[in-house]
């Protein structure tokens, strides 16, 4: 009968496994860390988008493609599925993130893939377990702050659209700061009517701004407006989210008893 034990690990494979996935405070600090990564690298995008392309500049792509292959490589590696990580969009979005840093030496067209890195940010929803766990501020405001994230997400992306496919051939498109004036304007439909996007890939880009962005906006604004709410699983029917004040369940009127700051 065939031996069907699974292989045992290598020190290095069992000790980034525990790095990316447990939730020890070592592995919670990596992967905060790794959240501060992204965070830099979109600053780098969009800061760059001002400066002239220089040799410094190049050097810094390479250096910011390499670490994002090499946290690419080992997830992959460490993964106990590899090719299932492929169904994954920030899977893609790491990929793209690594040939647009590489363009100065595949092609500067390639940079449009950039956008994509934002995508890398949906990656850290997994951290919600553990912000929940650490941060009081954030289990009472999660639903805000979710919502914001998901705004700027979008913000992000279709301002480095509209720079990418604009900046060569549209005077009124200089930099990041006149796609996110031009974003923004068309996002809360204010239209001003100074910059435009022309030609029908312009308009296109436009609409979807305006359609989707402001459903985005108004959900935002609608999470910020209304009450607050506490997560507590109501012990008879599973409810899980209830106003902070609540005693009974208003699912099924079971008491909740919800643990209370100021309790003794």
């Amino acid at each position: 009968m065939a031996d069907t034990k699974a292989p045992e690990l290598s020190p290095l494979k069992r000790k980034l496994r525990h790095y990316y996935g447990s939730d020890t405070t070592e592995g919670r600090q990596f992967r905060y860390a790794i959240l501060a990564f992204d965070v830099v690298t979109i600053l780098f995008i969009v800061v760059t988008s001002f400066m002239p392309r220089t040799t410094l500049i190049e050097v810094l792509d390479a250096i910011f493609g390499m670490a994002i292959l090499a946290d690419f490589s080992l997830r992959i590696w460490i993964s106990r599925r590899p090719l299932h990580e492929f169904v994954y969009p920030s899977t893609w979005a790491d990929l793209a993130a690594v040939v647009s840093f590489m363009a100065p030496i595949i092609g500067e067209g390639a940079g449009f893939l950039r956008v994509l890195r934002t995508v890398r940010l949906l990656r850290t929803y997994h951290l919600l377990r553990q912000l929940r766990r650490d941060f009081e501020w954030f289990r009472r405001n999660e639903e805000a702050v979710l919502a914001g994230v998901n705004l700027f997400v979008f913000i992000f992306i279709m301002t480095a659209v509209v720079y990418e496919t604009q900046h060569l051939t549209n005077p009124q498109i200089q930099n990041y700061v006149d796609a996110l004036y031009f974003t923004v304007t068309t996002l809360t439909t204010t239209g001003f009517g100074d910059v435009t996007l022309p030609g029908t890939t312009g308009r296109l880009i436009a609409v979807v701004i305006m359609i989707l962005g402001v459903t985005l906006f108004l959900n935002l604004v609608r999470t910020i407006l209304q009450p607050a709410k506490v997560r507590h699983r109501c012990p008879r029917c599973g409810l899980g989210r209830h106003e902070a004040d609540a005693v009974h369940c208003k699912a099924c009127g079971d008491v909740l008893k919800i643990p209370d700051e100021g309790r003794v």
